[in-house]
């Protein structure tokens, strides 16, 4: 436990140097919304003159509100709490030949792929977020459905394999184990806020703040299992009381972060940058060097776990640990191991996740983890080739199935597919066939 407390000492060191500026709102009419302590407020404008009448909408998260912009340009839409919404300016209100022009969007605000008008909004520190947008001579893009589909599979390779990354520790840790662990999302967090601290907060080199990230996941692995898995294993724990301080441990961890860095969404160092143009698929150099990364660690791990004698010590645990231990393998050494390749790797997908979203929060681990758990059941429970695989599947549906639905409800679809694959074939594509009782 010692060593649990050092590393959290360490970590409320790191945390506690995070800073936050303060937006001020205009004054700006709410029509007849429900008033609510949160609100997306701008100015919309052609020319630097006040385009009236332009129609704008905010929703997520099952909410739905619209307005439309005053005789000065100004709007107001009121959200019921603090989370990321999606902003679309209805262009067939704007005037003719004029679209929101893309080089005076503020900073950090892009544009959906396809469109002009639609944005993902978030809120900062305080509970307003100002989106003030300008006009320009333009012409509104369309997109035909197999240009969408190609986005969109690109777009869902590029979330599949960096997901991949984080199944794949938590299911060598499920392997090796028998641990579902709900903390898992925060091990993710944990990687995207080292390199938050390092590269924004502090002002050092990128390449710096992704090393200690890197090394910063590792830490918290070997802390995790030093300081409490490990002890846990030695008084005969089950895997049911192991799971709930999973649990507690999760909601320990996440609001820890939340109350050294509260709720605003920061950007790494570079994030949003230039897309590059290959027909129909826009793609910046980041989501690029994002799957050449994650396409390098898998086959890194696959190496490991194939040609190594302690991945493959690790198989044999995962297939059967009293034989394993029965014929000379260091039991806990190899799950010792197994923790830190598992933090190192949640720290890598929490950094690329931050990338793609983009942007770091407390809780953007939590939004990933139900994604793992349904990427490992759906290829096969305990290894990590069949949580590769579940990913990329994952990956795939969640960001085409917003061809049909709304994009508040992709996760939902990822979910579907889990179930109707489940109901096919339990153990999953990869799994094997066990009999129980």
């Amino acid at each position: 436990m010692l060593v649990l407390a050092a590393f959290a000492a360490a970590a409320a060191l790191l945390l506690s140097s995070a800073g936050a500026a303060l937006a001020a709102a205009p004054d700006t009419p709410g029509g007849d919304q429900e008033k609510t302590p949160f609100y997306f407020g701008g100015v919309i404008t052609n020319a630097d003159q006040a385009v009236p009448d332009v129609t704008v909408s905010v929703n997520g998260n099952g909410f739905e509100a619209k307005t439309v912009t005053d005789a000065e340009g100004k709007w107001r839409l009121y959200v019921p709490e603090k989370d990321a919404y999606t902003l679309v300016i209805d262009e067939d209100t704007l005037p003719q030949g004029v679209i929101v022009d893309p080089a005076q969007l503020p900073e950090g605000l892009q544009p959906k792929q396809g469109t002009t008008g639609e944005f993902e909004v978030e809120f900062g520190l305080t509970n307003t977020k100002i989106v003030n947008l300008f006009l320009g001579a333009g012409e509104r893009t369309t997109q035909s459905f197999a240009d969408q589909l190609a986005v969109r599979l690109v777009n869902g390779l590029n979330f599949g394999l960096l997901l991949a990354l984080a199944s794949m520790g938590a299911a060598l840790i499920y392997g090796t184990t028998g641990l579902s662990n709900f903390a898992h999302g925060e091990m993710v967090t944990w990687g995207a806020l080292v390199a938050l601290v390092f590269s924004t907060f502090w002002q050092l080199p990128l390449w710096l703040g992704l090393t200690a990230a890197v090394l910063g996941g590792a830490a918290l692995g070997l802390a995790m299992d030093a300081g409490l898995w490990r002890p846990l294993r030695r008084r005969g724990l089950g895997v049911v009381q192991l799971m709930i301080v999973s649990i507690g441990l999760s909601l320990t961890l996440r609001y820890i972060y939340q109350y050294f860095i509260g709720g605003s969404t920061y950007q790494l160092a570079g994030s949003s940058p230039a897309p590059f143009e290959w027909g129909p698929i826009s793609l910046s150099y980041i989501d690029l060097i994002s799957m050449g990364v994650s396409i390098v660690v898998i086959f890194g791990v696959a190496y490991f776990l194939l040609r190594t004698r302690m991945g493959k010590a690790t198989r044999a645990i995962s297939d059967n640990p009293q034989l394993a231990a029965a014929s000379g393998i260091n039991v806990d050494r190899v799950i010792r191991i197994v923790w830190v390749l598992a933090g190192a790797l949640a720290a890598i997908s929490g950094v690329l996740w931050a990338y793609f979203r983009p942007g770091v929060s407390w809780n953007m681990g939590t939004q990933m983890l139900l994604l793992i758990f349904a990427a490992i059941t759906l290829g096969g429970l305990g290894t990590a080739f069949g949580a590769l695989l579940g990913s990329l599947i994952v990956g795939v549906v969640v960001e085409v199935s917003t061809l049909w639905i709304p994009s508040d409800l992709k996760y939902a679809g990822a979910l579907v597919v889990l179930i109707i694959i489940l109901l096919v074939r339990p153990q999953g594509l990869l799994g094997r066939k066990e009999r129980l009782g």
